[in-house]
């Protein structure tokens, strides 16, 4: 191997685990200072031969909503109990008092907010079977990941 092409391969090495790192570092900060936001859970079958255990997440509030584009964001109300209750749907980030932004995706179809599956150890699906909400944590852009699943009462179910 000549000295460029090593030096070519190292570089991009460098980029690879730098943006590795960085998707890391995002995604720990959204789990750290992100708003918590029960969404409440819709019925799908809750299991994969090929994937092992995991529950396919729906979510209620899709079921409210005739939503024609392939991106945009959910707007919601949060209240003391954490659930949140739909308001619109919009295109922009302009949201007002009180109300937080979840970006979605329209996916196959469908609406995804980046949470759709929930894998689970092996063994262990009786504990999430009764599951009533997915925790989201939300940042201001309306970024959001899963964090687990929530009990009727809202407690996450370890």
């Amino acid at each position: 191997m000549s000295k460029k092409y090593k030096i070519v391969l190292a570089a991009n090495l460098i980029l690879v685990l730098a943006f590795f790192a960085f998707s890391v570092i995002q995604k720990e900060t959204l789990i750290d200072k992100g708003t918590e936001i029960l969404l409440r859970l819709a019925p799908v079958d809750p299991r994969s031969l090929m994937q092992g255990d995991y529950m396919a997440l729906n979510y209620e509030m899709f079921l409210e909503i005739d939503y024609r584009s392939e991106s945009g964001y959910l707007v919601v109300k949060v209240g003391s109990d954490r659930v949140a209750e739909f308001v619109r749907v919009q295109s922009d980030k302009n949201v007002n008092d009180g109300e937080h932004l979840i970006r979605f995706k329209r996916q196959s179809g469908r609406l995804s907010v980046g949470a759709d599956n929930y894998f689970f150890q092996e063994g262990s699906a009786k504990k999430f079977e009764n599951a009533k909400y997915g925790l989201l944590k939300v940042d201001a852009d309306g970024n959001g990941i899963l964090v687990g699943l929530c009990s009727e009462d809202g407690q996450l179910i370890k």
